[in-house]
């Protein structure tokens, strides 16, 4: 099992040194979390992950370059169309980067969805579907996985906060969680927007991976 924190902006280093699997770096300039300073070096295990919304493919490819991004989440309605064309310019470029396609879910969610990305996307992302394009702070029944049809790795996401915890080792003990790669946290883990609380950071951390070792 793996660890993605997201809206990364203010305490960067501090969360770093917890050493998450991936660390997310908001894009979008509507959200309280937009990033546009400067990652400090990281360790290499931890891979940066640039998300955008229905941003176009020379914007997403700068901001690779420019921050070193090791993966790439699309947040938006972008097309599998998109998908693929933004997968051919980093082959061409021999950009080595993994593509997340999120797709929102409140009560249920038609998964034949999923299908035309299957080629295009590395992974999926599963979010509750709200106002704004994540960071809404409350999740979605997660029972609606019991029809995951793919074979696909993907990452669970969506008001996921510490009161959660015993709710998350729980469904990781069900057979809808066999392709689960990584828990998705942002805003239940923060003192204000983009300034992530380590204490609470932690201690998820330590008894995630304790019960998963």
């Amino acid at each position: 099992m793996k660890l993605k924190i997201c809206g990364m902006k203010l305490n960067i280093g501090e969360v770093a040194a917890l050493q998450p699997d991936y660390l997310g770096f908001i894009f979008w300039e509507p959200s309280k979390r937009f990033f546009d300073g400067s990652i400090p070096e990281l360790n290499k295990t931890i891979s940066k992950v640039g998300v955008f919304v229905d941003a176009n493919i020379d914007e997403i490819i700068g901001h690779t370059k420019r921050f070193s991004l090791n993966a790439i989440q699309l947040h938006g309605d972008e097309s599998p169309e998109f998908c693929t064309k933004l997968k051919e310019q980093f082959e061409k470029q021999n950009i080595k980067i993994d593509i997340l396609k999120v797709f929102s879910i409140k009560d249920s969610f038609d998964f034949s969805q999923l299908g035309p990305f299957e080629n295009s996307a590395d992974f999926f992302l599963f979010d509750t579907k709200g106002k704004l394009p994540g960071g809404n702070g409350y999740q979605f029944n997660w029972e609606v996985l019991k029809g995951y049809p793919s074979k696909k790795p993907y990452f669970l996401s969506g008001g996921i906060g510490p009161e959660e915890l015993d709710s998350v080792l729980e469904f990781l003990q069900k057979e809808e969680s066999k392709y689960c790669h990584a828990i998705d946290v942002n805003s239940k883990f923060e003192i204000a927007p983009g300034l992530k609380d380590i204490d609470k950071l932690k201690e998820f951390k330590n008894r995630l991976f304790e019960t998963k070792s």
